[in-house]
């Protein structure tokens, strides 16, 4: 087995006993992207020094210093995460050559941890997107099937671990932007509680539901760094302020006993048949090795995806004001006089996507409208909040499908902003309710691409949810990230 193949948990042990060396890795997942990056397109951006860095690890290891187990593990950062003196575009051409001065505060446990940095991952431009075909720069080819989208934003972050051209990855997820490109490319993708990793540095889309999160091959892998990045942050207003437990230590792959809450809302009409089939086998799975099964039900989760799209579109008017050609970024090079200036840079800075959420957020928070949709969406977000807290009186999970079918072709839907709104449609409460959830392979389509299952947690309950899906690898053997026909 090559090095890429292994989960960071593997070789984290493996480096911590010298079975192979930080520079082995890197350069084994720098083989790896030459071979495979012109096929999968998860890169926006390469870092020049890996091997630098990583030869840095190696010789703190060989001079006797106390490393972090994530020490030497090559790391991709989706690209809307700030990194001094990296490229950091959220994949528009109003970003492209920008440069920060600063680090995204999640940075800095990665850098402190020795961990390689291998470049910025392709993402939907400003992560508004559910395919990675919104990117100014290319769209990235899911590796189980390259004629399929790896799903977004954070699709580059997805592909990239299924790819084997990163052992780890940082995305994050507004409506489901890690965990659906999780289910969609066969890989662990967890959304922690909102306000357990620092939003400073993330470049904002919704600031309400925003949250950084993490990808992997394995559940112990999304465990071990998501330990290094919580925690609270003085630079971000929405840090809570708690004692985190390391996820990774603290890890118990029993399911006897544990309430599992399966709201029949998640299983309706438009999600696709193998993937019910595949989530139900799973749930039965569960049962038969002690779990506890109990039907549930949400029922304000038909208003989820319109309650959604209002909120989020209505933060990200406010949010990209900001992007006007004044201080950074594109400017429009002909323009007669200030507001025209304004009009053209954010007209040709911006793609399609970007300005339809812009404009319809522009439209929900106008005076003629403000109290029809966004107050009305705020109360619905608020109801849905409380569904969840009610539910989590009898359950310790929720579980539902990650993602509404397998991969679609690339060009399938970008045509129709509705279908491909739908794409979000079983991940959407979790962040408007500001929950933890992470998302598991549970099988195949009959064309063998992967399909995922979701389990979601009551607030900061990243280990309940992360124990039920360690036991569901273990009960399964294991997930088998790499795509084996790429």
């Amino acid at each position: 087995m090559k090095l890429f193949e292994k989960n960071a948990a593997e070789l984290s042990a493996m480096l911590q006993n010298k079975e192979c060396s930080a520079v082995e890795l890197t350069k084994d997942v720098l083989d790896r992207i030459d071979a495979k990056e012109s096929a999968v397109g998860a890169y926006v951006t390469r870092c020049e020094d890996c091997l630098e860095q990583a030869e840095a690890v190696d010789n703190a290891r060989a001079a006797g210093e106390e490393l972090h187990p994530l020490a030497g593990i090559p790391i991709g950062i989706k690209d809307n995460i700030s990194t001094k003196g990296i490229r950091t575009t959220c994949s528009s051409k109003m970003l492209e050559n920008y440069v920060p001065p600063f680090d995204a505060t999640v940075m800095q446990p990665v850098r402190k941890a020795g961990m390689v940095i291998t470049g910025k991952m392709n993402m939907d431009e400003f992560a508004m997107g559910s395919s990675t075909e919104t990117s100014y720069f290319h769209t990235t080819h899911n590796p189980h099937n390259l004629d399929c989208v790896p799903g977004g934003s954070s699709g580059g972050s997805a592909a990239a671990v299924a790819a084997g051209e990163a052992i780890l990855t940082l995305g994050s997820d507004t409506g489901g932007s890690i965990r659906q490109p999780a289910s969609l490319c066969g890989v662990v993708g967890l959304k922690p509680t909102y306000g357990s990793v620092s939003r400073y540095g993330l470049v904002a889309f919704a600031s309400s539901l925003d949250q950084i999160g993490p990808f992997g091959k394995s559940v112990k892998d999304v465990a071990l760094l998501q330990s290094l990045i919580q925690g609270h942050d003085n630079m971000d207003a929405t840090s809570a302020y708690r004692n985190y437990a390391n996820l990774y230590e603290n890890l118990n792959g029993s399911v006897q006993g544990l309430r599992i809450g399966v709201p029949k809302e998640y299983f309706g009409e438009g999600i696709d048949a193998e993937v019910k089939d595949a989530v139900f086998a799973a749930i039965n799975l569960l049962e038969q090795n002690g779990a506890v099964i109990k039907n549930i039900s949400l029922p304000s989760t038909e208003y989820a995806i319109n309650t959604y799209y209002i909120i989020a579109s209505a933060e990200a008017s406010s949010n990209l004001a900001r992007f006007d050609g004044v201080k950074y970024g594109f400017r429009a090079k002909n323009y007669d006089g200030l507001t025209d200036m304004y009009e053209k840079t954010r007209s040709e800075g911006f793609g399609d996507e970007v300005k339809r959420r812009i404009m319809l957020g522009t439209f929900v928070l106008s005076s003629g409208f403000y109290d029809a949709y966004y107050k009305k969406a705020k109360l619905v977000q608020r109801r849905i909040g409380q569904e969840f807290a009610a539910a989590f009186q009898d359950c310790d999970v929720i579980l539902t499908p990650t993602a509404p079918s397998a991969a679609f072709k690339i060009g399938e839907n970008i045509g129709d902003p509705l279908k491909m709104y739908y794409s979000d449609v079983c991940t959407v409460t979790v962040n408007i309710a500001g929950l933890p959830a992470v998302s598991v392979p549970c099988g195949k389509s009959a064309s063998g691409l992967p399909l995922g299952m979701q389990l979601i947690g009551n607030k900061f309950a990243e280990q309940t949810i992360l124990n039920a899906a360690y036991g569901y690898e273990q009960l399964v053997g294991g997930f088998h990230a790499i795509a084996e026909t790429l």
